[in-house]
């Protein structure tokens, strides 16, 4: 009832709120709101604050101490001046401090209380005691002594004690200092390093140990880590056998990437001079380069030791691409002081800089996944996450035909190792290389110079690690040899942390010897390449027939070139089509592995295939496009007049009879329908491009080139990509391509041509319709006709009549449309003679250069009369040489052999009568886009091909395949256009 109410009152007094106080109202609250909205404050950082200030953790900002106070050491509360003693502190930056009285100017270790101090203050106002003394402050009980005392800790053989590091507790003595001098002081002639006493009298190498750091030019200085530790490491190692001194020394030989060199006496050096002198020790694990109590860092320096261990003993073990398929990485792992960490399992990113999800850094290890990371890192973050390095030693665990779990040991190519300065495993011989065990991540400790607490000047980073796997030769159940890790490390110099990135890399490739594969690949080269000579011989013998000359000149090296070139492009496609199915196949489909995709260098080989196959294709294309927009054409025109016709003559005012002109329109037509089929292609050019493009990127078959094991369509947004596979990328690319280029035809042949529209036998009773032949001679002495001849004698008709004449032909009651008499074969394949092809010629460079002969023509016509004469001067010649009227120039019509058929060739020449093949295909349309539909299929494919591998883009390179295919249409278009008016005297205007 309460809330009731007061909701009740409340809304009675919005009710009663005039305009006037809503306006005063907003002016009000308005500029409130608007100043609440300001979220805006300093930016400082602890670092900024001044000595009498600390860092507010909630406020974030500087706030100064209260009286008598300093700033702490971490900057975010405050201490009291030294001569001050707490007198209250409730654990927030808030304390209160009171000044010390003149005798008891100390303050205790705890800071509440102030005490006398008979051997005087530090520096922080606190007791100090000398070297060997304790400070006590209180008794036994806890109560607080007027003043402190300095207690001499008991160093003698009854006691071995001396003060601890802090100087509140008297502790035992190291026991190097013991064993050497039976006592806690370390005299002469007894050695001191590393906080370690040596007795002179151990037979320690005689010479000065090099706290040098290896590293890049300019980049080598004296660690102080080495300086300070090295020797103690190395002598506790030698002389006392310290497992933990033992792996320091070890880890200082890797940080300085195991080089070896005989003139400095460095980590390397003296690892391996502990090495040889424990000789007489057992190994461990029988294996010889790991001694025992010294960790295993090299496999040794022989020469041609490398190839053994990498390739002579295959792993125990199968991998599969089917279940579980992990590789089992395992590290034991070491901190930098040589004591033992832990084993774990490199998952989850253990060897991997940069940062990603736990299921993409695992994906590294699934096999037969290639891996690829790369990022750039800040220097700072580096610093961070890295302030002592960690070793590891990496295994890789298996499962033995017993059932037992076992680890093999995987050797690292450091490709920073030395040996006697010359950096050998950089070299490309494996014979040279040394191979070694232990690796790091980061070394920021190695990188400082005289104090480890500074910044360090140099911090090395391992920035490309590549985990390569090879397959042992003509498996078939998934045996590898032993991983090998290559890792190279840079040194970069620390100035900016916060402003400095490195780009770091992890990757992991597979490998299979492909020689076997290289040799298949040439021996089918040779093979084929040999039948693609022979094939462009006889290609060549055939247009040598075919332009009448028997000589081998320059011309016929030429042709025989460019044909070879065409041939030898199919082969490179063929080998090249081959060669990324059979990948795309063996390699996806197989359970047990027994096949790996080439790595990168492994597909240069294929790439430059392909280059050929494109630029050999390249050249084809051009040569049939060149031979197409030159070729020789004509219209024959049988239309005759119809009868005579006054006509007024000019200049001389009468009249007289002339024959009715026969109308040119036909010609046009018919000239503009073959200038309208000169692009026509079997298959839709941007449908092509389109759906390839769809199934590759929409559908998915995009990841089928991934270079992994997984054949599946889609991938999870979430998981790892791998990098593509050139070779896989080739091979999906063009058997979609050809998959549906050759449905198109498919298609195009069975059903649109036959149901729908075909262009070409349209053409050819376009021209039967129109009384047109056409002659086509595509070399000197060869060609083709299309006898378009109206069996009505006329086409020049009106529409009733043209209409009767298409009825008879439908109800068979007319002749039929061949060239001879009662059939029906329209085109021919024409072999001419040198007679009539000269003949020919004589008219035929009137048309073209427009200036006859005078023979031929009156030398007073004007140039257009010229043509026009010449014009029909063809006509009238072609006409008369098909009706057989020149019986010195007469022909034949015969069928063609099976083998001409098949070679492209004729084996009988034209030498005193020309000769007409039978030709149902319409072979006339080579001359056309139409017929050389695989030259252009194949072109497209290689070129959109070539585009991708050198882009990786399927969509750059569709839409540069659709530009070259309609730049290539407009040229053959434009410039066959220009040659169809030139040959045949049809006005360019009315090729619309």
């Amino acid at each position: 009832m309460e809330t009731l109410g007061g909701t009740g009152v409340a809304m009675a007094a919005c009710s009663v709120l005039t305009p006037k106080a809503v306006t005063t109202f907003l002016l009000l609250v308005v500029p409130r709101v608007s100043q609440a909205l300001t979220f805006s404050l300093p930016f400082q950082q602890p670092e900024s604050c001044s000595h009498n200030q600390y860092f507010d953790v909630s406020a974030l900002s500087c706030v100064s101490c209260g009286a008598n106070q300093k700033r702490d050491a971490r900057g975010t509360s405050c201490v009291c001046l030294p001569g001050f003693q707490m007198i209250s502190n409730n654990g927030g930056p808030a304390i209160i401090c009171k000044k010390c009285p003149e005798n008891m100017k100390g303050v205790t270790e705890d800071g509440w209380n102030c005490i006398s101090c008979p051997h005087g203050l530090t520096a922080e106002g606190k007791c100090h005691c000398p070297t060997g003394h304790i400070l006590v402050e209180r008794g036994v009980n806890g109560w607080l002594l007027s003043q402190a005392t300095c207690e001499l800790c008991d160093g003698n053989e009854s006691s071995f004690t001396t003060a601890s590091a802090l100087g509140n507790v008297c502790v035992r003595c190291e026991p190097t200092f013991i064993n050497a001098t039976r006592s806690c002081e370390c005299s002469e002639p007894n050695v001191l390093t590393g906080g370690l006493c040596f007795s002179s009298s151990e037979s320690f190498p005689p010479h000065v140990i090099s706290a040098a750091r290896q590293g890049e030019p300019g980049m080598s200085f004296i660690s102080e880590w080495f300086a300070k530790y090295l020797q103690s490491a190395a002598a506790a190692c030698w002389v006392y056998a310290n497992l933990t001194s033992c792996q320091a020394l070890g880890n200082m030989c890797v940080m300085n990437m195991n080089s070896y060199d005989s003139v400095l006496v460095d980590a390397c050096r003296l690892f391996q001079f502990i090495f040889e002198k424990t000789a007489g020790l057992s190994t461990v694990h029988s294996i010889s380069f790991w001694r025992q109590n010294l960790p295993w860092l090299f496999y040794g320096d022989q020469s041609g030791l490398a190839p053994q261990i990498l390739s002579s003993t295959p792993l125990p073990t199968n991998f599969s691409f089917k279940g579980q398929n992990q590789l089992k990485f395992v590290a034991a792992s070491y901190d930098i002081r040589g004591n033992f960490l832990k084993w774990q399992t490199l998952e989850g990113g253990v060897l991997q800089l940069c940062p990603d999800t736990e299921e993409r850094l695992n994906a590294a290890y699934s096999f037969g996944t290639t891996y690829q990371q790369s990022c750039e890192i800040s220097l700072s973050k580096i610093l961070t996450d890295f302030p002592t390095p960690i070793f590891y030693d990496v295994y890789l665990e298996y499962t033995d035909e017993n059932q037992r779990q076992n680890i093999w040991a995987v050797p690292v190519l450091n490709l920073n190792l030395q040996h006697y300065k010359i950096f050998v495993n950089q070299d490309s011989s494996s014979a040279k290389w040394l191979l070694t065990r232990r690796i790091f991540l980061v070394d920021a400790v190695s990188g400082r110079e005289n104090d480890l607490g500074n910044q360090p000047r140099v911090i090395r980073i391992a920035t490309q690690i590549s985990l390569s796997i090879h397959l042992v030769p003509d498996t078939k159940n998934g045996n590898i040899y032993p991983p090998l890790i290559t890792i190279a490390y840079s040194d970069v110099d620390v100035k900016d942390p916060y402003s400095q990135f490195v780009k770091v890399s992890f990757s992991v490739k597979y490998e299979m010897n492909q020689g076997e594969a290289f040799v298949q690949t040439d021996i089918a080269l040779g093979v084929l390449g040999g039948l693609a000579v022979l094939s462009s011989l006889l290609r060549t013998a055939g247009w040598k027939r075919r332009i009448g000359s028997p000589m081998i000149d320059l011309q016929t090296v030429m042709k025989f070139l460019a044909f070879y070139a065409g041939d030898l492009a199919n082969v490179f496609f063929i080998i090249t089509m081959g060669t990324g199915l059979y990948w795309l196949i063996f390699f996806k489909a197989q359970k047990s592995v027994s096949v790996l995709l080439p790595v990168p260098a492994q597909e240069e080989r294929f790439v430059t295939y392909v280059g050929c196959a494109f630029a050999l294709k390249a050249l084809q294309f051009l040569h049939k496009l060149i031979s197409q927009m030159t070729i020789d054409i004509f219209f024959i025109d049988w239309e005759r007049p119809k009868g005579k016709v006054l006509k007024a003559v000019e200049g001389e005012g009468g009249v007289r009879s002339a024959t009715v002109p026969v109308s040119v329109w036909r010609t046009y037509f018919v000239a503009n329908e073959w200038n309208e089929i000169q692009t026509v292609r079997k298959i839709n050019p941007l449908f092509q491009v389109l759906t390839v493009l769809f199934f590759l990127e929409i559908v998915g078959f995009k990841n089928l080139a991934l270079m992994d094991s997984s054949s599946s369509l889609s991938r999870s947004p979430s998981s790892y990509i791998p990098p593509y596979s050139r070779i896989l990328r080739y091979a999906v690319s063009t058997a979609l391509w050809l998959v549906i280029g050759i449905t198109q035809i498919v298609f195009f042949a069975g059903f649109y041509e036959r149901f729908i529209e075909d262009k070409i036998r349209q053409f050819v009773d376009l021209c039967s319709v129109s009384n047109i032949s056409v002659f086509l001679l595509s070399y000197k002495c060869f060609g083709y006709y299309i006898h378009g001849r109206s069996i009505h004698g006329h086409a020049d008709t009106n529409m009733e009549e043209m209409n009767m004449n298409l009825k008879r032909e439908a109800e068979n009651l007319c002749s039929q449309r061949g060239l001879v008499p009662n059939t029906d074969c329209q085109t021919f394949q024409i072999a001419v003679s040198s007679q009539m092809r000269q003949h020919y010629d004589r008219i035929h460079d009137t048309l073209t250069r427009k200036n006859g002969p005078a023979r031929l023509l009156s030398s007073s016509a004007s140039t257009f009369e010229q043509s026009i004469k010449a014009y029909h001067a063809m006509n009238k010649f072609l006409g008369s040489f098909i009706d057989h009227v020149h019986k010195e120039m007469d022909y034949f019509i015969k069928d063609k052999l099976l083998l001409e058929r098949i070679l492209g060739m004729e084996f009988m020449e034209p030498m005193e009568k020309s000769i007409f093949y039978n030709d149902e295909s319409y072979s006339f349309s080579s001359m056309l886009y139409y017929g050389n539909e695989a030259t252009l299929l194949i072109f497209d494919l290689l070129f959109f091909s070539v585009v991708d591998l050198a882009c990786q883009n399927f969509i750059l390179a569709a839409f540069l395949t659709y530009l070259q295919q309609e730049i290539f249409r407009f040229i053959r278009n434009t410039v066959g256009q220009k040659n169809l008016a030139s040959k045949t005297l049809v006005d360019q205007r009315f090729l619309i």
